[in-house]
């Protein structure tokens, strides 16, 4: 009997210790107002554990641990091992702090638990009851702003990826950002997105639903601590109530809140000083450069185009192409910018291209001298200089150049056959003599006034019929202009996002034009003050944002052919009021 419990022990523990061996970390919230306190839970699933190192807990205070807890079982014939070290934090001041990794030795080996990322916000109101609505709420619904380099050189591009969180807890009903994020300091641009699907991740060790709300190219364009302001946002949440209906379903209840993003601090470095070309203007990535002339062989008065090409990845639109010095003999007109540039995480991608046009005059060969362009790529941290070779023209036929053409007096010999073909006799015919009077041309013209006069003046007492009819007027005109800025909607019909990205664009641009303010980067409420400060009454302001609303809200539910016609015919009877009384 002894032998078989022997061997049952050595086989749990060979099962034990054969696993891969994990530290994970696991904190009971996220996000916390500075009175609160949080659990951190740090658990080995490997026996032989040593020497276990917590994390330094520099921005919290220990109020409680470590305690240390052990677990063993074996469910149909698998083991697992659990040794676990806990402890209860409080934090010490507001801001977004990361926990760093916690350290174990196994067997030599040293494993790390992965970092876990702390939103502390100011104090809050702890609810006597945990089951709170807006409790709930606060602590299942995160938004996140994630940032690709937090120490980039001038001139290299980031992205930053603003993200929603929320747990299966809670749902979302309804939501509207109402502050965007502002990038001083930084040159910026909207990456575009396919949708804003719903994915499933681990978010500081618990398992939630997220959406990108937002994502943009990011290059900063000064040295120094550059800030990305927060993101506001305003979300109706459905929390459980902890009830069920008749049926058995869940009965919640629907809250409204506002969150906010973390402000993010960017240290943009300055590029080196040393080792830097004469030639660099401000390209930093990595790049090919080239210099071509579409034709080497030409004749006077031809035309030959010198092509400049930069492609490549990185802030292709923000530095100077190098400038070609051409012979005075060549006449050169000024070049012909194109980009062909795509914007995606990355970076900018593409190419950039000046095509000069020159036209030689004379007869010769000319030398396009040698060109530079110089870039800093910051993966290598280093300069690079690519320098062309010279381009010769060569002119075939032309005008000889600093040559002069003497030309010699001689007399003019004649001869009987110089004038030969000079005619010097004439013949006459007779012609049939027609009187205009009596032509058919004459009585078109003599008759065409008279049909042309009944016809203005039908026309003219139909204009002042049409001009009379004031809203008739305005009406066709309203409409008209509704037609224009929603084109681009009415095309994307039957595709859900794309439709709704075009009608809250139509929208915004219509404002824009009429308001002369960028409506796309300012919250609801602003824009609600500014049609009241136009006299435009609260109920087509109130569907005007009901509209905006619906965008925003259609892009994370199920929606129909139908209702996308439908929010096209309110779109557009929305932008017919507001045009009549602004």
């Amino acid at each position: 009997m002894k032998y078989y419990i022997t061997i049952l022990i050595a086989l749990i523990s060979s099962s034990i210790f054969a696993q891969e061996a994990k530290l994970s970390a696991t904190v009971s919230k996220n996000k916390l107002g500075l009175n609160q306190r949080l659990r951190i839970e740090f658990a080995i699933n490997k026996q032989g554990g040593d020497h276990f190192t917590p994390p330094n807990f520099k921005n919290f205070k220990i109020v409680g641990g470590p305690s240390q807890s052990v677990s063993q079982s074996w469910v149909n014939g698998k083991v697992s091992f659990s040794q676990s070290y806990t402890y209860i934090i409080k934090p010490k001041r507001k801001g977004e702090f990361s926990i760093p990794s916690a350290k174990i030795e196994i067997d030599g080996e040293t494993i790390k638990s992965d970092p876990i990322k702390i939103i502390v916000t100011s104090a809050v109101a702890v609810p006597k009851n945990p089951n709170d609505p807006d409790y709930i709420a606060e602590q299942n619904i995160h938004l996140v702003a994630e940032v690709s380099e937090y120490q980039p050189y001038v001139g290299e591009g980031i992205y930053v990826e603003y993200r929603l969180y929320f747990s299966n807890n809670v749902g979302i009903y309804d939501n509207a950002i109402t502050e965007s994020p502002q990038y001083s300091g930084f040159w910026n641009q909207e990456i575009k997105r396919n949708g804003s699907q719903v994915k499933t991740a681990m978010y500081n060790g618990e398992q939630y639903r997220y959406a990108v709300l937002h994502k943009a190219l990011l290059i900063p364009t000064k040295s120094g601590k550059l800030t990305i302001d927060p993101m506001k946002m305003d979300i109706v949440v459905a929390v459980p109530t902890g009830r069920g209906d008749f049926f058995g379903n869940a009965i919640t209840r629907q809250v409204r809140k506002e969150y906010t993003s973390a402000r993010k601090t960017i240290m943009a470095q300055n590029l080196p000083i040393q080792d830097k070309p004469e030639s660099f203007t401000g390209a930093v990535g990595d790049f090919k450069y080239s210099l071509n002339a579409s034709k080497n062989s030409l004749k006077a008065n031809e035309s030959s185009q010198l092509k400049i090409t930069v492609k490549g990845k990185g802030n292709l639109k923000l530095f100077e192409l190098p400038t070609i010095e051409t012979p005075k003999e060549l006449e050169v007109y000024q070049p012909e910018r194109k980009e062909k540039v795509s914007i995606t995480s990355s970076g900018l991608t593409g190419s950039v291209t000046d095509t000069y046009t020159i036209v030689p005059e004379y007869k010769g060969k000319y030398k396009i001298p040698k060109t530079e362009f110089s870039y800093f790529n910051p993966k290598d941290e280093k300069y690079h200089t690519i320098t062309t070779d010279e381009i010769f023209v060569d002119v075939l036929e032309g005008k000889e150049l600093n040559t002069t053409t003497v030309i010699e007096k001689q007399e003019v010999q004649t001869s009987g056959n110089d004038f030969r073909y000079i005619q010097t006799s004439t013949s006459f015919s007779s012609q049939k003599n027609t009187d205009f009077f009596t032509s058919t041309l004459f009585y078109i013209l003599l008759f065409i006034p008279l049909i042309a006069i009944p016809v203005v003046i039908l026309i003219n007492k139909k204009n002042e019929e049409k001009n009379a009819d004031i809203l008739g007027n305005k009406q066709r005109k309203a409409d008209k202009l509704a037609k224009k800025y929603l084109s681009k909607a009415q095309k994307q019909l039957g595709n859900k996002e794309q439709f709704y990205e075009a009608l809250e664009q139509a929208l915004h641009n219509y404002l824009k034009a009429k308001l002369g303010v960028e409506t796309s980067e300012i919250s609801r409420e602003k824009i609600t003050e500014l049609l009241q400060s136009k006299n435009v009454d609260n109920a087509t302001i109130s569907s005007f944002i009901e509209v905006l609303n619906d965008c925003d809200f259609a892009r994370y539910t199920p929606i129909t052919n139908v209702q996308m016609n439908e929010e096209y015919e309110k779109a557009k009877q929305i932008i017919t009021l507001l045009d009549k009384q602004l």
